[in-house]
């Protein structure tokens, strides 16, 4: 990709509207533009970075057996009535009607839909388990949406579903999210604390937010340091491994100001272990047993006897993740930017001297591009006649986590390599190469 030719409405000043970090750099770097309040169109740089997220959440989804489909943004009001939530959920969902004037809705979530779809597929025991997700847009009506992508009305988000036998079954099945969200955020290098929750309306008796450290964040958190030093990697995708894995972090205090009991905080975390700081929730799964299933009549048979199936759901903000890393990752004060090499935009930076006079730098520069494409390195080439300073202030606030830095006279066998936020080396194009191939996580 050259510059040049690329669609990156960058602005010079952060725009005044905007509060936090992730609001000021989104706006700044064109990676979104507002089209209403709480309302956003995703512009390249922005869409890319979120569809690279989705692509993670996608295969960690797929490696616990969930399978993928796509439900509608538009559902019958009917399936909600059914649920008793029609009127229950409050202001934050769109009703509409349709041309003959039936009622319908923008779904602000699935259990009813995907229960209706459950129900009107699967007659039998021997079909379950079930888990099934979708990446999809959503809509809430927010009263005062804010903060960007952060806390707006149309969002982008992947929920899953879980339809299990009992409840004994229904656990592992939470449990499996509940590995499979640590794993998620590991690959986007975010240290996302699982703590005890409220159900709110989704409703149920189990519930876990994952929440990152944030000093921007919402939610003010309680929790025990210690909790940081548990290490899921060596544990199975078995039931008991599982069920161990989720009460090592539940043996550790982690509540959001919703559940706080000071005196409760204060017994079981030392002094010296207490963290209160504010973070970003990510991610929210619940276990709700019966509570669609059984008002919405959707039961297996066995042995001849009628089962309601026990249920859960798991959501991300893959959008808000975007905004959320940026929260993670962005020094505001010098104003660099670094994305995980997972997500970046693009991999390699290369940003050459240039002038009307001399374009060395670009011949340069355009064969470095096509041998780190050839070898499926994605790169962007700075081909503008802008100083050679203000490229590099640009690209450390676009965040691209490599350049390759290319001057008047190039070294026709070394490039200067530089990572984001270290100094810069002079190596060859092959240990560039090896060195971000080496970065890369699977």
């Amino acid at each position: 990709m050259f510059l040049s030719k690329s669609f990156i409405p960058l602005l010079k000043n952060y725009p005044s509207e905007a509060k936090i970090k992730s609001h000021k750099l989104m706006l700044r770097l064109g990676m979104i533009k507002q089209s209403s309040a709480g309302i956003y169109s995703w512009l390249p740089l922005g869409f890319k970075v979120m569809k690279k997220i989705e692509q993670i959440v996608r295969e960690e989804q797929n490696k616990i057996g969930a399978q993928e489909i796509l439900m509608p943004t538009i559902q019958s009001s009917e399936i909600w009535k059914e649920s008793g939530r029609y009127e229950d959920y409050g202001e934050e969902m769109l009703r509409i009607k349709d041309r003959q004037n039936r009622e319908i809705l923008y779904g602000p979530t699935n259990e009813e839909l995907v229960t209706d779809i459950f129900r009107n597929s699967i007659k039998s025991y021997k079909s379950l388990p079930q888990l099934l997700y979708h990446i999809q847009w959503k809509f809430r009506d927010e009263l005062r949406p804010r903060f960007g992508i952060m806390r707006c009305r149309e969002f982008f988000m992947k929920d899953a579903y879980s339809f299990d036998l009992s409840d004994d079954d229904a656990e592992f099945s939470y449990n499996k999210f509940f590995l499979s969200y640590l794993k998620t955020f590991k690959r986007l290098e975010l240290s996302a604390i699982p703590m005890t929750a409220e159900t709110g309306p989704i409703g149920g008796s189990l519930s876990h937010e994952f929440i990152i450290l944030a000093e921007t964040g919402e939610s003010k958190i309680y929790t025990d340091k210690r909790i940081f030093d548990v290490n899921h990697d060596n544990y199975k995708l078995e039931k008991e491994s599982l069920k161990k894995l989720r009460l090592e972090y539940d043996q550790f205090y982690a509540v959001t100001d919703e559940k706080i009991d000071n005196k409760e905080f204060n017994n079981k975390v030392d002094k010296k272990n207490q963290l209160e700081t504010k973070g970003i929730e990510v991610g929210h799964i619940f276990y709700f047993g019966d509570k669609y299933s059984k008002p919405m009549n959707t039961a297996v048979d066995k042995d001849g006897k009628k089962i309601f199936v026990k249920m859960g759901s798991y959501g991300i903000g893959v959008s808000r993740l975007v905004g959320a890393l940026i929260e993670a990752n962005f020094d505001e004060k010098n104003e660099v930017m670094k994305w995980p090499v997972s997500v970046s935009p693009f991999e390699c930076a290369i940003i050459c001297f240039a002038s009307k006079n001399d374009t060395t730098s670009i011949e340069m520069g355009i064969k470095v591009k096509n041998f780190l494409e050839q070898n499926n390195i994605e790169t962007v080439l700075d081909d503008s006649d802008e100083n050679f300073s203000g490229k590099l202030k640009k690209f450390n606030l676009i965040g691209i986590p490599f350049q390759i830095l290319i001057g008047k006279n190039p070294d026709k066998n070394k490039v200067e390599f530089k990572e984001v936020g270290n100094d810069s080396k002079m190596i060859s194009l092959e240990g560039a190469l090896n060195f971000i191939k080496s970065k890369k996580i699977n």
